[in-house]
């Protein structure tokens, strides 16, 4: 049983909103090429939405989308794609409210640098109920939101200027921006009810039924190393997939594969040296599907190979899934039926054309009934609901699974071996 009181962070359930402007951070960051491709992150947060009325709060919420600021030049580039109208036409339509989106003065390069006196009549229309709330555009078209210093300051003494209470609601967005973790010095704040959810199945992760299997899979070894450590320490079994068990296969069997650099083996050799004994809780997919091209699976292009039966030297082109043939191994279908908790952070294949890994793993994952099962958010909820989406209807209800919201932010929690780690959670236990 999971209890609230376990969790530093204070609750919005306490705070008095009543005929308060409430400014809520969101993580609605689920805007594709100027559409929704799944609502689940917005509908997520639609209960601390519905408190904040229930108390007599007026709403004005915020949330980043998608990366409107180009990395090498700096330049933050206002447009459809990044903007969070879709999201309001979604609530709107969703709960029936009239919410107003703001635009503001923009500085060609450095989007938004400030929020100009134009929002200060909506804020009154809001306090008088001619609004039903204020959605801010994407936070990320700020200036200040992800720089440093003075910029952020202004930023965050002028958001926190909008409103007298501070919500975080925003596990997924756990970087340590303006709106994240500058606001809290200037008002009160509180973890909203889906922070507090989200926080709440990570003790399940740090505190797991045994036997707990993890399943991890991912694009660069380097980047999922630390996490990798830890779940190795606390899991009876973990299971790799992705570009990093590929790593992880060259620096076991002293074979090559196409697209993994040697940067990445090092990194594996390094992670299997240092995992010592516990390198025997790794439980290996025999099975794997070599393919001669990414573009696609094509008739006489790709072949299985069980990877026991390779000689080191051996050289293969792109491993682009795990076969469903692993997942009928005897010593696989054993860890996962007698799990009592598995988590999930695993795309296994390059989907869609090769998604069978991926297909195999979520439904012997299902077949548990009496594990907790919990998904990482991001691609891991998104290929359950693309590839099994009963079981994805299924799991969104079902108390034997939870489906988070923010991957990274998960591996990032697990990574600092503590809730507490994370930049944002700091900044509400220390305002």
């Amino acid at each position: 049983m999971l209890m609230s009181d376990k969790l530093n962070v204070p609750f919005v359930q306490d705070a008095d909103l009543n005929g308060k402007v409430v400014l809520v951070r969101v993580d609605h960051n689920v805007v594709k090429k100027g559409g929704i491709k799944d609502p689940y992150r917005i509908d997520s947060t639609i209960g601390t939405l519905m408190n904040i009325y229930a108390k007599g709060g007026r709403p004005i919420l915020m949330s980043h989308v998608g990366r409107p600021k180009d990395k090498k030049t700096g330049e933050i580039t206002l447009g459809k794609d990044t903007s969070v109208q879709p999201v309001v036409e979604y609530l709107q339509n969703k709960l029936d409210l009239n919410i107003h989106v703001p635009e503001f003065k923009e500085d060609k390069g450095k989007g938004y640098t400030e929020l100009d006196g134009s929002i200060t009549d909506k804020v009154q229309e809001l306090k008088s109920g001619n609004i039903d709330a204020i959605y801010l555009p994407n936070t990320r078209w700020f200036y200040g939101e992800e720089s440093k210093g003075e910029a952020s300051d202004k930023l965050a003494r002028q958001m926190a200027g909008l409103a007298d209470v501070f919500v975080n609601d925003a596990f997924g967005s756990w970087q340590a921006h303006t709106s994240t973790v500058g606001i809290n010095k200037h008002l009160p704040s509180y973890a909203g009810l889906l922070m507090q959810k989200e926080l709440q199945n990570l003790q399940r992760i740090f505190n797991p039924d045994k036997p707990f299997v993890s399943v991890v899979a991912g694009a660069k070894f380097d980047t999922k190393s630390d996490s990798l450590h830890s779940l190795l320490k606390k899991s009876d079994y973990l299971v790799m997939g992705g570009v990093i068990y590929n790593a992880y296969l060259c620096a076991k069997y002293d074979i090559s594969i196409e697209g993994v650099s040697e940067d990445d083996i090092k990194v594996a050799k390094q992670f299997i040296e240092d995992a010592g004994s516990g390198k025997d809780k790794i439980l290996e997919m025999p099975y794997i599907i070599e393919s001669d091209t990414m573009e696609g699976k094509f008739e006489g292009k790709y072949r299985e190979h069980d990877v026991r039966q390779l000689q080191p030297g051996t050289k293969l082109n792109y491993v682009l899934d795990v076969s469903e043939k692993s997942f009928r191994e005897e010593q696989v279908q054993k860890a996962f039926k007698d799990a009592k908790t598995i988590f999930t952070n695993a795309v296994m294949g390059l989907t869609p054309h090769f998604a069978e890994g991926t297909i195999a793993l979520d439904q012997l994952i299902d077949s548990n009934k009496d594990a907790m099962k919990l998904f990482g958010g991001g691609d891991t909820n998104q290929e359950l609901k693309s590839l099994l989406p009963g079981v994805y209807m299924k799991a969104v209800d079902d108390p034997a699974y939870y489906l988070f919201t923010g991957g990274g932010a998960v591996l990032k929690a697990i990574q600092e071996g503590t809730t507490e780690g994370l930049e944002p959670i700091k900044a509400l236990i220390n305002q």
